[in-house]
């Protein structure tokens, strides 16, 4: 690994939510699109304008999303997905990526590409080193086609790496010695015992990490600290660090809630603002990408039910909480998306007057796998639902997921329409988006995310995804 990261130039990269107008210095947002039902992709370039987003980290170079994104003016980092690291090893192929997915939108009023990102973690340890041998190819090539196409000055090619790649020995796990492997969100949704005031940035946990006589608060001090110090043990420690992806859920789990994510956000931008830096690097400016702008309620859940509820918005654009993106000190509630279309204002619900009720838990289950049931667990907003409610719950979800065609309301004559709300505080009973006005995907019971089943893809404050920026060839 130390070898690979000496053939590349460092500039670390948080992914995140940005400013409105010239608010928190180097704020981005991670645009994830792995939802059944999506907002049209100018309505979600709308949205990043409206609330002043300069930049923004897309998953793939998908055209429709491309689209959206034309003529914003918002800084974009595009990428070459996992499962096509191999093949831009051919340095053709690689030519024929850079065409289409960037000189294709190099226009006037075109995408304001400046990164490209070969993979999505690719050396994370749970891979087994499968992308291990093709990714610095693939960067490598990547990067020589920008070059010949005209576009290297402005458009780097970058590999977004876990926290993972610098680890520490556990019997020492302090920033000087490596990784903290401390991963506040996780320790917490695993462990009820784990001091949940390290998680953020306005409390005194009672065992701070100490090292070196620098005492650590909160794990995002620690773990970008960690990055400088293994940076500084390869000889790259001046290098400037950007934070590739970190925020909190707010459903799925007890500890992922909106007054925890609103909690985290408000330390965190306050903390951006005043360029309070980290012990390391006092003063900093310090480059973030917030995880993430939506919610996606087509991720894969092997990680937890969390990973569908990261999003600063609500899947239809709705924003949860104020934030702070001014850094000014006033939270304001972000700018909703406009011209949002809503199929009818109709839900699907047990039949009251079912008889065949031995088939309930098999056609809730069935709801549930083919659908977003994940805030019906313990602690979630719709734990305190009954039996019916869940029945409920999981029969109007699927419904809402299939655009409310008739035979999706019917679960062997256990389902009835209603027109009348039957949402439960704070349970919210939704009703999707219109397809017009909406991207459809379908998701089925094995659908997966490109990460593997053991690791989270994300993990709160403690996940720092890094991005390495070949600067030459």
């Amino acid at each position: 690994m130390v070898a690979a990261l000496r053939c590349l130039a460092v500039v670390a990269v948080v992914v995140a939510v940005a400013a409105a107008g010239m608010g928190v210095e180097g704020l981005g947002v991670n645009w994830g699109t792995m939802a059944t039902r999506r907002l049209p992709p100018k309505v979600m370039g709308q949205l990043l304008k409206d609330n002043g987003f300069k930049k923004v980290k897309i998953f793939d170079a998908d055209e429709k999303t491309m689209m959206g994104l034309a003529g914003t003016g918002i800084e974009t980092m595009i990428a070459v997905p996992n499962d096509m690291l191999a093949s831009v090893g051919d340095y053709g192929r690689a030519q024929e990526w850079v065409k289409k997915n960037v000189t294709k939108y190099d226009f006037d009023g075109g995408v304001n590409i400046k990164f490209v990102a070969i993979g999505n973690e690719p050396f994370l340890t749970a891979y087994n080193g499968t992308y291990d041998n093709v990714t610095v190819p693939a960067l490598k090539n990547i990067q020589r086609a920008l070059n010949e196409a005209g576009h290297g000055s402005a458009i780097k090619a970058t590999v977004p790496v876990n926290a993972d790649v610098y680890d520490s020995p556990a019997s020492n796990p302090v920033p000087s010695a490596g990784n903290v492997n401390i991963y506040p969100f996780l320790s917490l949704y695993g462990n009820d015992d784990f001091p949940i005031d390290y998680a953020f940035f306005d409390g005194a946990p009672p065992k701070p990490v100490i090292d070196n006589g620098i005492t650590y608060t909160n794990v995002f001090d620690a773990n970008f600290d960690t990055l400088v110090s293994a940076l500084k043990k390869i000889g790259f420690g001046d290098l400037p660090v950007v934070i590739g992806e970190v925020g909190w859920p707010t459903d799925g789990d007890k500890h992922a809630t909106v007054p925890y994510a609103q909690r985290f956000y408000a330390g965190l931008l306050k903390r951006l603002a005043a360029r309070q830096g980290t012990p390391l690097r006092p003063h900093a400016r310090i480059e973030v990408y917030l995880f993430g702008l939506m919610d996606e309620d087509a991720k894969s859940v092997d990680p937890g039910n969390f990973e569908r509820h990261w999003g600063i918005f609500t899947f239809d654009g709705r924003p949860k909480f104020p934030l702070d993106l001014r850094g000014n000190g006033r939270p304001a509630m972000p700018a909703p998306a406009r011209g949002v279309h809503y199929l009818p204002r109709r839900w699907c619900v047990l039949n009251p007057n079912a008889t065949n009720t031995t088939a309930l838990a098999d056609n809730v289950g069935y709801a549930c796998s083919r659908a977003d049931c994940t805030v019906l667990g313990y602690g979630c907003s719709c734990g305190a639902l009954d039996a019916t409610g869940n029945a409920s719950y999981a029969f109007n979800v699927y419904y809402q997921a299939q655009g409310q065609v008739p035979s999706a309301c019917d679960f062997q004559g256990l389902a009835m329409v209603t027109h009348k709300d039957v949402s439960q505080p704070p349970c919210n009973f939704s009703v999707q988006v219109a397809e017009s006005n909406a991207t459809a995907v379908t998701m089925t019971a094995d659908a997966k995310s490109s990460a593997p089943a053991s690791v989270p893809a994300r993990v709160a404050a403690a996940v720092l995804t890094l991005v390495f920026v070949f600067v030459s060839v």
